[in-house]
Formats: C-alpha cells, structure tokens, sequence
C-alpha cells in the first residue's frame, strides 16, 4: 500500500463531499454538518482540485454528480465507514477486533463453546484468538503481548507482580485408579493412603519445577513424602498410565472430563481443602480496550464446573471388580498440544 499520496486528502473534504452527494446540495449538507455553506463548497473544491475532476454538475438544480463523482463516492463512503469503525461508533457497539485468549487444553474444552455462543449473540464485532499451551507459560504470553488475557491456575505462582488476576472457580483433587484397584470402590480416599503408592501427577518433568502444583503443595501441607514415578503435561497420558497399571493418578477434576476415562474411575480426594483455584489473568497497565473489556465480562460470567457427578457403573475391563466409579463427562475430549513431560517411571 502505497501512502505517500494520503496527506494530499483531508478528511474534513471527504465527509463534505459525501454530505452534499446523499442530500442533493451544498446548503442541505451544510445543515446536515452544521457548517457553513461557504465551508462546504471550500472542501469539495480542493478535493476536485487535488483528485483533477469536477465531481458535480453545478449547471444544473439540484446539482447532480459526473461520471467521476459517482465512481468516487462509494470509495468516499467507504472511508468514511472505516473511519467510524475505528472510532467505535458504528451501531453495534465499540466493542470490536481480536482479543487473544490463551488457555490450557482441558479449560478451553470447558469454556470455549459457551463463550464463542455468547460473544456471537452480544459482541458480533469481536473475534477470539485462541492460543493454547502448558499453564506454566500462559502468563508468558499475557506479559510478552502475544494474548490480552489468560485463564490459568493461581498456582505455580506468576512471578513479577505484573498481572491482575479474577478467581474464576475452585475444583477438586481426584485420585484417577484402575477398575481392579480397590481404591476404586471408596467413595472417598486419604491423602495418606496415597502417599506410600506409586502416583502419577500433573506437572514438569522435573521435581523442582513441579514443587508448586497443586498435587504437590496438598502432599507437603499434609507433611507427606509422595513417591511420584511419572509427572505429565497431559491428562490423557496419565489416564493411559493409570489404565495400563503403572500408578495411582492424582490430579485436578476438570482435567478428567476432557479425557477417555474407560476402565478407570475417580476417587474424591478427601479433604476439600486441597483444591486447584483457577483463575482469569490480564497485565497490570493493559490499556482500556471494550472488545478485553466485554471477553473478560462473559468469562467471568459463565457457568463453573461442577464436580465429577460420581456414578456407580458396571466395569469394562475383563476381570475387573463389577463396580467402579466414573465421572459424566460433560465436554468432548479436545487434542491436546502440549509435549508430554520426562519420563519417570524407572522400571
């Protein structure tokens, strides 16, 4: 696009020629634009001038457009429109554009088909741009400028003091067992007596970089020694782990609805007070913008989860207990896109 020319036009000339085009004279659109009629034929003069054609016949009453006039004023229109737009004044509202969400896999299963529907019916002029990632990087991206708001887990702590953030829910912890386990028939289990078996848990690969989830915080208030054999990103991989016999699972209950739960079941973990808080996060010294202003409003909004709604079912697995507990899952599973963590398990 080439620029070097648009100085040459003001906009001022524009909307004055359009004004005299939509109400057939120069005095009627000096009305229409409270200024004075001089003033008006000043600006669509210099425009002629500047363009090189005559844009009305003025030999006649009431003035019509030329041939050029008339090529020239939905392109008028057009700019005027624009113009309006960037402003924010068009008739469905000022809140307009992009606004980048990022987002962790099983919270954006949760979240996105509500949102979308109701940003659809209330803001038509706004666009969500997903960007999905690993939780421990989403306020990254807020804090690089490459998404205006985040929805992530309280915990591990975002460092820097830079983003403001709304608690959007609290869910609970879950134990993930096999249907032959025995833990599968409890409708509640302790965290002690998960401490002494082999659990797999969602996080970094590294035990250091995993020290501020939600799953290792509840083992250390409860003074407990955890014997973790695998940590991973993706809660499908821990159900996969969890279903071929390699460990107890223990993670957050939205993780679980996202992912294929066949042959294993949820166990509540028994003190309510060990819980992952989710949260919406945005900078600190964001500029006003109504399109954050209105995406953020209808997060918050929405319905929270509810707890996995705990069923008796018959099992699938051959040779398994007749009984097991599952979860409804309410959402569709979604891919998931971020890498699975370092392997553990040392067997």
């Amino acid at each position: 696009m080439d620029l070097s020319q648009i100085h040459r036009f003001r906009l001022d000339w524009i909307t004055s020629f359009v004004a005299v085009a939509r109400h057939g004279g120069f005095s009627a659109a000096a009305a229409a634009l409270y200024r004075s009629q001089p003033r008006i034929s000043i600006h669509v003069a210099e425009l002629e001038r500047v363009l090189g054609v005559r844009l009305f016949d003025r030999s006649v009453h009431p003035i019509v457009l030329t041939p050029e006039g008339r090529a020239l004023l939905p392109h008028a229109e057009a700019v005027l429109l624009h113009v309006q737009q960037l402003c924010g004044g068009t008739p469905e509202g000022s809140a307009r554009g992009e606004v980048r969400l990022a987002i962790y896999p099983s919270a954006a299963a949760f979240l996105l088909p509500d949102l979308l529907v109701q940003l659809g019916r209330l803001h038509p002029q706004v666009k969500l741009g997903l960007r999905e990632g690993p939780t421990v990087l989403l306020d990254e991206l807020v804090l690089g400028g490459a998404a205006d708001l985040a929805v992530r887990p309280v915990l591990p702590p975002v460092e820097g003091g830079k983003l403001d953030h709304s608690v959007l829910w609290h869910e609970p912890l879950v134990a993930v067992v096999r249907a032959r386990d025995p833990l599968a028939r409890q409708a509640c289990v302790e965290l002690t007596e998960l401490a002494g078996l082999r659990l797999i848990t969602i996080g970094e690969g590294e035990e250091e970089a995993s020290s501020q989830f939600e799953t290792n915080l509840a083992f250390d208030q409860a003074g407990l020694s955890p014997q973790v054999v695998f940590r991973s990103n993706q809660p499908q991989t821990l159900v996969a782990l969890v279903r071929r016999g390699l460990g107890i699972g223990v993670t957050n209950a939205l993780a679980m609805t996202t992912s294929n739960l066949e042959g294993v079941g949820l166990v509540p973990i028994a003190d309510a007070h060990y819980q992952r808080d989710v949260a919406l996060w945005w900078r600190s010294d964001q500029p006003p913008s109504p399109a954050v202003d209105a995406v953020r409003e209808l997060i918050r909004a929405l319905p929270r989860p509810r707890p996995p709604a705990q069923t008796i079912a018959p099992s699938s697995s051959s040779g398994g207990p007749p009984f097991i507990r599952r979860t409804r899952v309410r959402n569709p599973a979604m891919k998931a896109t971020t890498p699975s963590a370092v392997n553990q398990l040392g067997t």
